[in-house]
């Protein structure tokens, strides 16, 4: 799976999300019709996975959690042990809070 980082793209959406939430850093990315929000806030990360489509397939899900692990998410900083997610057929949300 290749994500794109498609933020420029979604300019309005980005702006709404730093001005009405806590988050310092809102990035969309793109790997055909799923689309991916990613945020850092202070006390927290999010994952936001999306698809009109048709459901998000485990895999999916997978490979995006990894992508992120490994080029966004601070192992260091993360609880992952209290992670939580809500998972819908077409929207999954993963947020990890912070130490």
């Amino acid at each position: 799976m290749r994500l794109i980082n498609t933020t420029s793209s979604h300019s309005a959406l980005v702006k709404s999300q730093l001005t009405n939430t806590d988050a310092e850093l809102v990035e969309v990315y793109s790997a055909g019709n799923t689309d991916v929000v990613f945020t850092k806030a202070p006390k927290h990360y999010e994952l936001l996975i999306s698809n009109k489509h048709r459901a998000i397939k485990d895999e999916e899900i997978v490979a995006i959690r990894e992508f992120f692990m490994k080029r966004k998410i601070d192992s260091t900083l993360a609880l992952f042990d209290q992670l939580q997610t809500l998972h819908t057929p077409n929207l999954i949300e993963i947020s990890i809070p912070i130490k």
